[in-house]
């Protein structure tokens, strides 16, 4: 685990994957990055890498995140996304073994040590419990957890309070310093606020944003939903997290 980024929940990732770019995407990032200072939310914005350089300067407090790293070293590789390349582009950290680009775990360990000697966070995707179990023996900064059936639907993240709360444990028992987003299929603010209210520290939205029909307003609307959630939550289920953690 790379300790020279902190992330602080409630957090929100905004992950664009190939649907938006250029000044598209940095006017949403920036959109973001404003309503996640002022709700005290923070957000974190994974670009395609060639808007790393033209983001992260512009944010002030969203954290920029690759959307993939290899585990190549400085030298040969052609085509292959350099760690060191990425970090000196602005970004803060790194996302790995998404759905949409699946690692083996062999070379999951190999990037995330790259990660962590180029000085990068990592953000590591896992199907279920179980699965995050394992990924969390390897210690990243964060875990996704979220259903590859449920990305890109639109229909929620469906995690019950009593899931998360059993997912959460499993993963702490492990690594009790872990961060844990809840994801796949948020399409709307109202997904935002029920999986945050159900106790999730932080969640995240791609299609839900992105191909809504304002961007924007929707970024901003799950931003908010975010603190509204976490401000809803009894003090008690809050003080549970930290203690766990």
């Amino acid at each position: 685990m790379f300790r020279g980024v902190r992330i602080t929940p409630p957090f929100f990732e905004l992950g664009p994957k190939a649907y938006t770019y250029g000044d598209q995407m940095l006017e949403i990032a920036i959109r973001a990055d404003q309503v996640g200072m002022e709700c005290g939310v923070q957000v974190i914005i994974d670009p395609q890498y060639v808007d790393i350089p033209i983001i992260a300067p512009r944010m002030r407090g969203a954290l920029v995140f690759a959307p993939h790293i290899d585990s190549i070293e400085p030298g040969r590789g052609q085509g292959s996304v350099l760690a060191e390349a990425v970090r000196a582009a602005g970004a803060a950290g790194a996302v790995l073994n998404h759905v949409e680009r699946r690692l083996s775990r062999l070379e999951l360990a190999r990037s995330m040590q790259r990660a962590d000697e180029a000085g990068l966070a990592t953000m590591v995707c896992a199907d279920d419990a179980a699965d995050a179990v394992e990924v969390a023996a390897m210690s990243p900064n964060i875990i996704v957890v979220e259903a590859p059936e449920s990305i890109g639907t639109g229909a929620g993240a469906g995690a019950s309070e009593a899931m998360i709360a059993s997912v959460d444990a499993a993963i702490w028992r492990v690594d009790p310093d872990v961060l844990i987003l809840h994801g796949g299929g948020i399409g709307s603010a109202e997904d935002v606020y029920e999986v945050i209210r159900g106790g999730a520290q932080g969640t995240g939205s791609s299609s839900g944003v992105f191909c809504a029909v304002d961007p924007l307003q929707t970024v901003e609307a799950m931003i908010r939903a975010v603190r509204e959630a976490w401000e809803a939550r009894k003090p008690a289920s809050v003080e549970g997290i930290e203690r766990a953690r």
